[in-house]
């Protein structure tokens, strides 16, 4: 690909892959991971303000309540079996819940700055090696990358028999990778967002089952990113 197509200038190829080979490491080892796990906790912890009805139709509930009928315990089970602060326990707790996850929130969107800064010089590169120069449009920096590597891919004269990743190569999984984790991003920060007293059980569930799998992101390709690492 570009490296052959470069060949009669195989000291600025081979600078440019060097550099190229910087920013790919850095940005993998930007790859927020080993958070699933504690999003999860954090998401149950905030289930426990959920608590199912109690079956008032129940006879054996009845006849526990019969049996040790006091005002004081007619008046919890009239409560739904919930304490007189249970309801402010339930609040603090769903708040710190909130924080937590809004932290790692706003620990992803930083990451993602740092990200697209990668990507600015990876498109430096990338032109460079096109020696073409488009101006910067109001594009998504994404966007810009994509066609970067495109024109790069459609101007080379030769492809590589090397087996090994090239300058578009890299570029490409990079531009993939942010893809995903933009779209994880907006996913947890939705969630964040719903959080509240009124969700079902069910609900809660969902949004923690997704925050843990991760949907927006690709096991096999990242896998095949880690692989591009010498």
């Amino acid at each position: 690909m570009l490296l052959h197509r470069m060949g009669t200038d195989n000291g600025r190829s081979d600078s440019e892959m060097e550099k190229m080979l910087l920013i790919y490491n850095s940005f993998m080892a930007r790859f927020p991971l080993g958070s699933q796990n504690l999003m999860k906790r954090q998401l149950q912890e905030a289930g426990f303000v959920q608590r199912p009805a109690l079956d008032r139709s129940s006879n054996l509930l009845k006849n526990i309540i019969k049996a040790n009928k006091t005002e004081r315990l007619t008046s919890y089970f009239n409560a739904g079996c919930i304490h007189a602060n249970y309801a402010s326990q339930n609040l603090t707790k769903l708040r710190t819940c909130v924080l937590g996850l809004q932290s790692l929130v706003n620990t992803a969107k930083t990451i993602l700055i740092e990200l697209e800064g990668l990507l600015e010089d990876v498109i430096r590169i990338v032109e460079a090696a096109n020696e073409y120069l488009l101006p910067s449009q109001d594009e998504d920096i994404n966007d810009r990358l994509m066609r970067e590597v495109t024109i790069a891919n459609k101007e080379e004269t030769a492809s590589s028999d090397s087996g090994r990743p090239e300058l578009t190569d890299y570029a490409t999984m990079m531009g993939i990778i942010y893809s995903m984790i933009k779209q994880d991003s907006v996913m947890q920060e939705k969630i964040v967002s719903a959080l509240n007293l009124k969700l079902s059980s069910g609900e809660l569930e969902t949004y923690c089952t997704m925050w843990s799998l991760r949907p927006f992101i690709d096991d096999e390709i990242m896998h095949r990113a880690w692989s591009f690492i010498p």
